[in-house]
């Protein structure tokens, strides 16, 4: 299948077609003994995931794990379909996450808040999980990938407070989610993604020493791809956060309302972004990805609630 890419070691990059746009994000399938999906996409991408799936020789019965870096809906959106098409499938999440996987009511209701309309044709609809199927992680945790492989779990909050990282034993994968941004391979640009409410920039700092800690072989971002080139990308993480924070600050301490805000701070850090230079399609990606009016709202909201540094 075109939407299908092996990245060696019995690693399988997955296009989920998310709204219908190539290369917005991936989901990854571990071809191991015991086969691990890891990120599900949105709702409306799980018939793809599904095909991809059995185009590499996975049927209803032999997925034998699903397991999500966190419960956004780019990334998780699809488990309970998921779950449905893989009856056997056990659904690990951070335990901050469980619960709204097994009733996503809460979290539908403030995807709705925030996306209006868009939010049937981006992300679809999370259906509920039984319970009983779901693994809730602690901190640190492992998913079994047979034959002495395994997937262990690094508890990294920042951009949400119920994310993980996931590091493969064999490989030394690790799967980032979206805890070191949003990364473009054809122009090589990577941006923060800090929506609302839960970022903090000292939690997501902290997530990125933790990954450089781990000493990956290679970075596969959920948007988008592997990433080889591992401790200068994770410097290049830390370095865009702080840009858009101190921006971010200046707009408030010059009391821009935040379209002003976000005007300001777009403009500001535009020639960063060789995507946002060129147009297209790429810049559009971009920006529904990890766009400025998320970007700087998630952050206005850690610094109304973070008292200002004696």
């Amino acid at each position: 299948m075109d939407n299908v890419t092996p990245l060696g070691g019995d690693v399988y990059e997955i296009d989920t077609r998310m709204a219908g746009y190539s290369g917005i994000t991936a989901g990854y399938l571990i071809l191991g003994d015991r086969p691990c999906l890891v990120e599900t996409g949105t709702s409306t991408s799980a018939p793809v995931v599904r095909d991809a799936l059995t185009s590499l020789g996975v049927g209803p019965g032999d997925l034998a794990t699903v397991v999500v870096t966190h419960i956004h809906l780019d990334h998780a959106g699809g488990v309970g379909d998921i779950a449905g098409f893989y009856p056997s499938a056990e659904i690990v999440v951070h335990e901050k996450g469980a619960r709204h996987l097994a009733d996503p009511s809460r979290l539908m209701a403030s995807a709705k808040l925030v996306w209006g309309d868009k939010l049937d044709v981006l992300f679809g609809t999370l259906a509920p999980t039984d319970a009983a199927r779901i693994r809730a992680l602690g901190d640190v945790g492992a998913v079994d990938l047979g034959n002495g492989r395994t997937l262990s779990s690094h508890y990294s909050p920042g951009h949400a407070k119920h994310h993980v990282g996931l590091l493969d034993s064999l490989t030394g994968d690790l799967y980032v989610g979206d805890a070191a941004g949003v990364y473009l391979p054809e122009t090589g640009d990577l941006r923060p993604a800090s929506p609302p409410p839960d970022f903090d920039l000292g939690v997501a700092l902290e997530s990125i020493a933790l990954f450089e800690a781990l000493a990956p072989q290679r970075l596969l971002f959920s948007h988008y791809g592997p990433v080889e080139d591992v401790r200068p990308t994770l410097e290049r993480s830390a370095e865009e956060l702080k840009i858009w924070v101190d921006l971010t600050k200046q707009a408030r301490a010059d009391g821009l309302d935040l379209d002003h805000a976000v005007a300001m701070v777009r403009e500001r850090t535009r020639e960063r972004y060789a995507a946002l230079q060129a147009g297209g399609a790429a810049a559009d990606r971009f920006e529904l990805l990890s766009g400025a009016p998320s970007n700087v709202a998630g952050i206005m909201h850690w610094l109304d609630r973070t008292p200002p540094a004696s």
